[in-house]
């Protein structure tokens, strides 16, 4: 049975109805993306220029982060620069994400780790505990090819999120180093974030 075709009128309807439907969802989906709360700080000037370290080659990309201390083996997903010129996060509460466009864990400079704590609803973090590590505490990063980078916690700090990150996501001494970030501090709920932010430092161990 051949069905009568519709007006055309009627199929523009239908396609602007469509439409306003993809760009609905389209707008829902950024809004909500970014929505997640920021671990790191803002790294763009005021001029819009992010200045990131060199990156060497000859270290393969990482591939789980352990912190025996505080049992965390977790994922390492990689991340870069969010809309707001942080370092972005890791999508769920039990990954970890590494900040792909500075050095490689292992690479001379400061490699640089974020996940999250105090998850909504009471759901457990990948960082929950990370504020109990102490100076002389060891961290491991294995790469894709089964090799270990292992770091000593030097010292731990708190920043204002909007502090200078400039300690944290670089260094000039010729070292490699590993430094975590996630939140700390006093939930803000008009904001969605926390009032501080918690940055363990530490250095390649050298053999």
């Amino acid at each position: 049975m051949n069905l009568p075709k519709p007006p055309l009128k009627g199929k523009l309807f239908i396609v602007a109805i469509l439409a306003f439907i993809v760009v609905f969802l389209g707008f829902t989906f950024l809004f909500l993306k970014n929505k997640k709360e920021r671990n790191s700080f803002p790294m763009a000037n005021e001029q819009g220029i992010v200045n990131l370290p060199t990156r060497e080659t000859s270290f393969w990309l990482p591939m789980r982060l352990e912190i025996p201390k505080i049992n965390v083996d977790a994922v390492v997903d990689y991340v870069g620069l969010a809309s707001d010129g942080a370092m972005d996060v890791p999508e769920g509460p039990s990954d970890v994400a590494w900040f792909d466009l500075g050095p490689r864990p292992g690479e001379k400079g400061s490699s640089v780790i974020d996940g999250h704590s105090g998850w909504k609803d009471g759901t457990q973090a990948v960082f929950d505990n990370l504020y109990k590590l102490q100076k002389g505490d060891k961290i491991y990063v294995k790469d894709v090819k089964g090799t270990t980078a292992s770091f000593v916690i030097r010292e731990i700090r708190t920043y204002d999120p909007q502090a200078d990150a400039s300690s944290v996501f670089g260094s000039t001494d010729g070292n490699a180093h590993l430094n975590l970030i996630t939140c700390t501090g006093t939930w803000d709920k008009i904001t969605q974030s926390h009032s501080e932010r918690l940055v363990v430092f530490a250095d390649e161990e050298t053999k």
